[in-house]
Parts: C-alpha cells; structure tokens; sequence
C-alpha cells in the first residue's frame, strides 16, 4: 500500500495539473471501489475548479469550489495518472482507456486525470471541506510527520505507556499519521533501535530523537519519488526509486551497511507484517 512518500508524491504531481483548473468533465465508470461511490459523483465534480490539493496521512484531498472536497485513498494498486499538457505548448493525445480506468476527470487546460485501480481497494468520498477533518477516515489521526504539531515531546509523551513493539506503536495511526511498514523499518535502522523493544522502555530523549530520523526517512523518499515495490508510478507514470536506497527493508540475509557492523539483515514476523532489521545494531 502506498505511504506518505509515495501519496506526496502522486500530490505533487497532480497539483500542476489540477489546481485552479476546472473539471470539465468527470467520468465514473462503475458504482465503487472499496465502498460506494458518493451519490451523484460525476455530476457533482463536474463544473467544479480545484482550489487547493493537500495531503492528510495517506489521502489526497481535493479542496473544490462547490465547498465540498474529493477524498481519494489508493488503496494497494491505484494509480492517478497525469496525460495531456496542462500547459498548453505541445499537443500530447491521451492514451487508450484501460480496463481499470475508474474515474477519469477531464481538466479544462487540456490535462487528464485517470484514476486506476485493478484490485479495487482505493476509495473516493466528497465531503464538506468545512468538516473534512471529522470524516470517519481521518477524525482520528495522529500529527502529519513533517508538520510543526509533531516534535520530540509529542511522541514521547504517545509512546511512554505503550505496552506494545516501538513497530507497531509508529504504525499506530492515532500516533503518527502516514507512516507504513517500510518507513517505520528503515526509521528504525537509522535510530538504532530493534523492532521488537518495547515502546514503553524506550527513554524520553531515545523516543524524541525518532522525530528528525523520521523525517529524514520521509523527505529522503519523497526526493527520490517514493518507493515502487509492485504497482506505485508517479502521477506522469514514472517509477520511484527510493527502494534502491533500502538499507534493510526487504534485504532479508544481505549484509548491514552501517560501517562497522558485521551482522546481517534478518526478518520477522510482527502483528502479520514483515519487519526488517539487524540484530548487531538495532538494540
């Protein structure tokens, strides 16, 4: 499932072409996804100018000028796609439609957005953009990483009555809002700390120094346009590159890269998920 790297990613690569532009015209081609479409989807999108396209944990939100707002999750295997030239200098046909082609909305400046989904497990809702932060998907989330309301003592005060692996705690999105498996993995690498200590144990100052790790991991993933692993592309359709960057995800029996370790990246089975770490350094 894509994390916040990777949603930011997809953002920034929309926002071009979507925001100030109008929906000129919004195709739905099946009633749902996850759940039911909202009533009326494509009716109410269309004539609508995108004001504002922000991210909230792993939802892309689109602020538009009927006061409602577009919540779109990708699920394991959606993709929002850019064709055409927003622009307006080249003339640029848009590709064939595909199978899984769900939604498609039509910009006015000539741009196309695609919303593809082969395993069906994204979702979009509209909801009032006045009360979007009380939808039953967002209502409980913890702070964004990369913003000002999360800092040291903030995850240190969440994180010292946790009776629970710091892995599954930095998973927990009441704590910390976008972070996944593979992020909370390579976090971990880089802060020392094995997967399985227990939340509760780590020290104030240990729990707080998390904090800049975490965004060193997230903002060195959205540089290199987030991680594809299996069905992720970037908005123009490009891959990410930042699983080449893995230090222990997914290197199960490969070498540790910290200088001066000798171990060896191992796995284990945590809470049904795969955690990735060396057993010589992460204590």
């Amino acid at each position: 499932m894509p994390e916040l790297p990777e949603v930011e990613t997809v953002r920034r690569g929309l926002a071009p072409a979507m925001e100030g532009a109008m929906i000129a015209n919004a195709q739905v081609n099946r009633p749902d996804l996850r759940w039911p479409f909202p009533e009326n989807m494509a009716a109410r999108l269309t004539g609508q100018t995108v004001q504002t396209l922000r991210r909230r944990s792993k939802y892309i939100l689109a602020d538009l000028s009927s006061g409602e707002t577009l919540l779109i999750h990708l699920g394991m295997s959606g993709r929002m796609t850019v064709s055409g030239d927003p622009l307006g200098r080249f003339h640029h046909d848009h590709p064939a439609p595909e199978k899984h082609d769900h939604v498609v909305l039509d910009m006015s400046n000539g741009a196309r957005i695609t919303f593809n989904d082969p395993r069906r497990f994204g979702a979009m809702d509209l909801i009032e953009t006045a009360h979007a932060e009380t939808h039953p998907l967002l209502a409980k989330l913890g702070p964004e990483p990369l913003g000002n309301a999360f800092d040291g003592p903030t995850l240190a005060e969440a994180l010292k009555t946790r009776n629970t692996p710091i892995k599954s705690a930095l998973l927990d999105q009441r704590i910390v809002a976008g972070l996944g498996n593979i992020y909370v993995c390579e976090t971990l690498f880089r802060a020392g700390i094995s997967p399985k200590r227990r939340a509760k144990n780590l020290s104030g100052h240990r729990a707080a120094a998390l904090v800049p790790i975490i965004r060193d991991v997230l903002t060195d993933a959205i540089t290199a346009g987030g991680s594809s692993l299996k069905d992720f592309r970037q908005a123009d359709g490009e891959l990410g590159y930042f699983q080449h960057a893995f230090d222990v995800y997914d290197r199960e029996g490969h070498p540790c890269r910290k200088p001066g370790c000798t171990g060896t990246v191992t796995r284990i089975v945590q809470s049904g998920r795969s955690s990735f770490y060396c057993p010589s350094c992460q204590r």
